[in-house]
C-alpha cells in the first residue's frame, strides 16, 4: 500500500452508528505523519463502539473533564483522553450534538516500526501495539491531535478491504460494569495483535 497517495476516509464518513463503524474499521490503516515527513502505519485489528444515547457505560462521561463536549463534537474528530494514566484514541461518531465514538483498541504495525520502538522499546514485538494505550504511544499520537479531523495531514485513516463476517469475532467490551453485556467489541479473528483484554461479560 502506497500510504503517501492512499485516499483517506473522510471525517464525514463517521457520521453514522459507532457500533457499525467499529466493525467496519477493522482492517483500516492508521497513518501518523511525523514532523519530518516519515509515515508510521498500523492496521486496526480491534475496536469498541460507544453510543451514549443507548449505552449504560456512558455514565462515566460526565466525570471526565471535557468528555461530554468532545464526544458530542463533529463526526470524524479525534477524541484523545487519558484514563487511569493510559492515553486512548477514540474517533467521534454520529452528527454533532450526539455523544458517540469508536475506541481503537489494537493494531498491527505496517510501517515505521523502528520509530515506534523509540517510543515503546519492547522485548516482545507483539507488545508494541496490542493494546489501546500501547498503540497511541507507539504511533506518536498525542494531545495535540485532540479535536483534529481524521483526514488531516498529520493523521488519517486509509480504508482496508471489507472483512467477511467469518473473519470477525464479536464480544462484550473490556473493563465495564454497566453495559457490560453489549456485544460492541470487534476483532479480527485469530490475529495475534489483538489485545489480551477480557470481555466484561
Amino acid at each position: 500500500m502506497d500510504l503517501s497517495h492512499a485516499r483517506a476516509l473522510s471525517a464525514q464518513a463517521f457520521a453514522g452508528d459507532p457500533v457499525t463503524l467499529a466493525r467496519d474499521l477493522l482492517g483500516a490503516v492508521l497513518v501518523r505523519v511525523l514532523p519530518g515527513g516519515e509515515r508510521l502505519a498500523a492496521r486496526i485489528v480491534e475496536t469498541e463502539g460507544y453510543d451514549c444515547p443507548r449505552d449504560p457505560s456512558c455514565y462515566v462521561v460526565a466525570r471526565l473533564p471535557g468528555a461530554a463536549a468532545s464526544m458530542a463534537g463533529p463526526p470524524g474528530r479525534v477524541y484523545y483522553h487519558v484514563a487511569y494514566d493510559q492515553p486512548l484514541l477514540n474517533i467521534v461518531c454520529r452528527p454533532e450534538g450526539v455523544q458517540a465514538a469508536v475506541l481503537i483498541r489494537a493494531a498491527e504495525p505496517l510501517a515505521g516500526e523502528e520509530r515506534m520502538r523509540e517510543r515503546r522499546p519492547v522485548k516482545r514485538r507483539l507488545d508494541l501495539t496490542n493494546g489501546p494505550a500501547k498503540l497511541v504511544t507507539a504511533l506518536h499520537l498525542g494531545p495535540e491531535l485532540r479535536g483534529q479531523p481524521v483526514d488531516g495531514p498529520d493523521f488519517y485513516l486509509v480504508p482496508g478491504d471489507p472483512l467477511p463476517d467469518g473473519d470477525v469475532t464479536t464480544t462484550a467490551r473490556v473493563g465495564l460494569r454497566r453495559g457490560a453485556d453489549l456485544p460492541w467489541r470487534f476483532l479480527i479473528s485469530g490475529n495475534p495483535w489483538v489485545s489480551a483484554g477480557k470481555p466484561s461479560a
